[in-house]
């Protein structure tokens, strides 16, 4: 059982409390033998079973602001029993985060029941092959025609791509050069001109994707928020959603330290524990430390957002890149720990060195977050 302390941090307040030991109970007993022979299959499963249970109500709002808290350590718990239930409740999360954010009561009515519900999986298209962590030069182009936007372009490792019901997707408008001309859309699948060319396979299986969109006629009802708020809409749902991906890999890292502490503790060596030994105990220490120090950064940066912060941008981006990078140490530290065991096909902390590697990847790979960071740094140096 993973340690469970830090619920009694300033952080959490009571309902946090009760949220976090829900879903451990539920966790325990749906998350145990997840059949992962068909990914698509296992996804659409599980996203019906977390709203089913009601935890998909936690991703997006009618009215009112996210919990970032809530959702920390909903996608903290979940990664650590399941990657792919982490996965689904996810997406669901950062697919509808434009609609919570910025779309109208209408769109919100439309979608968000179903996304709750677990009937309808949702997908954020925002990158694409040219372009990558560089959101501001997008090609894809909406061009509005009467009462319809017209989208040409690609979009590539799309979670969901293939399976969801409904894309939050961004795409150049042209009101202004640069990140000054993106826009946010509601596609679906059913559209003419929209196809997937290619299911894209990685090391630790998800749904992914890449998206063509060839004279997609798009209703212009279907605009999120204004024309050229695109990428100020796009960066908002990061500003929530980073600390999340902190809290999966948070959620990784106490997983390889339960299995760790389980191995070095009945392992005999020498006809002694293999915990006896100082350099595994080391071992232990800087995994521990690593977990507490990564647990700090995500919850200061959820409890900020939730305490009325209109942007997180440093605190997320640090969240981010030390939760990763240190359950990428983690992990690989469990690996060795667990000998020739550790790199065995099915074993869990060779599942989870897969899972991990991603999340450095991901929402800003841990070099953009460096960047920001340090731009962040100077900027309060000169009092912006």
């Amino acid at each position: 059982m993973a340690d469970t302390t830090f619920l009694q941090w300033p952080f959490f307040a009571d309902k946090h409390r009760a949220l976090a030991n829900e879903l451990e109970h539920w966790a325990a007993s749906e998350l145990a033998a997840v059949d992962h022979a068909d990914i698509d299959a296992a996804c659409i499963k599980l996203v019906s079973e977390l709203g089913r249970a009601g935890f998909l109500a936690h991703s997006a709002r009618m009215e009112g602001a996210l919990d970032v808290r809530s959702l920390c350590l909903i996608r903290e718990i979940l990664a650590r029993h399941e990657g792919l239930a982490d996965f689904a409740f996810a997406m669901q999360g950062l697919g509808t985060g434009a609609l919570t954010l910025f779309g109208t009561e209408e769109q919100k009515a439309k979608w968000l029941p179903e996304t709750c519900a677990g009937h309808c999986l949702s997908a954020f298209a925002l990158t694409e092959p040219q372009s990558g962590s560089d959101v501001a030069n997008s090609t894809m182009t909406a061009r509005l025609e009467g009462s319809e936007y017209v989208l040409d372009g690609q979009k590539t490792w799309i979670s969901n791509g293939g399976i969801a019901g409904l894309y939050t997707l961004f795409a150049r408008t042209g009101e202004a050069p640069g990140a000054k001309g993106l826009s946010a859309f509601i596609v679906t699948p059913d559209l003419a001109g929209f196809s997937v060319v290619e299911r894209m396979e990685t090391m630790a299986p998800h749904p992914l994707a890449t998206l063509a969109f060839e004279g997609c006629r798009v209703p212009a009802s279907q605009l999120i928020g204004k024309p050229g708020e695109g990428f100020k809409i796009a960066m908002s749902v990061l500003d929530v959603f980073r600390p999340t991906v902190a809290a999966a890999a948070l959620g990784f890292s106490r997983r390889a330290l339960d299995e760790s502490l389980n191995r070095v503790t009945s392992r005999q060596v020498q006809g002694s524990p293999l915990f006896d030994q100082q350099m595994v105990q080391g071992h232990i220490a800087d995994m521990a430390l690593d977990i507490d120090a990564s647990a700090l950064l995500v919850y200061r940066a959820a409890w900020a957002k939730d305490s009325g912060a209109p942007r997180i941008t440093r605190e997320a981006a640090m969240a981010k890149l030390f939760a990763t990078d240190h359950a990428q140490q983690v992990i690989d530290k469990a690996v060795q720990l667990h000998g020739g065991d550790g790199v065995r096909s099915g074993q869990i902390v060779e599942s989870l060195y897969r899972e991990i590697r991603a999340l450095r990847i991901y929402e800003g790979a841990s070099d953009v977050q460096k960047i920001i960071i340090a731009r962040q740094a100077v900027n309060s140096l000169a009092g912006g």
